[in-house]
């Protein structure tokens, strides 16, 4: 795994809306892809700025405290505020809102299992042949 993980869930979160986003609008209609498409960007931003926070606050070296409460000012009050102004907007329904805020983390969980499934992380390179018969 790596920060690399996050870089690809972004990727493949952006395809997936990209993908979604036509046939969205021809069946939900334009408001509730509009939430889905807002909600997912949010998701994107608290994703980055979240990734950047922890790797400026975890490190084996010295801690950048400037660079973290930086991070953490735009993060919590602007980011969080952006959210709930989200959340207001008389058009968007917040069940799709909250579909576009955690389309990446069933991306990550997605991820995740076809690693676990197909053995990516297996040293000997071979199925987990256990997790495949539970699904």
């Amino acid at each position: 795994m790596g920060l690399d993980l996050i870089s690809r869930t972004l990727r493949t979160s952006a395809v997936i809306l990209l993908i979604f986003l036509p046939f969205g609008i021809y069946y939900f209609g334009v408001y509730p892809t509009l939430a889905i498409l807002s909600g997912a960007v949010w998701g994107f931003v608290n994703l980055i700025f979240l990734a950047q926070l922890v790797t400026t606050v975890i490190r084996p070296d010295k801690i950048d405290i400037r660079r973290a409460v930086g991070l953490g000012l735009i993060k919590f009050p602007l980011l969080y505020g952006s959210g709930y102004f989200l959340l207001t907007v008389k058009e968007f329904d917040p069940v799709h809102l909250l579909i576009g805020f955690s389309l990446f983390l069933a991306v990550i969980v997605l991820k995740m299992l076809g690693r676990a499934i197909l053995g990516l992380d297996n040293k000997d390179g071979k199925t987990n042949k256990n997790l495949q018969g539970a699904l």
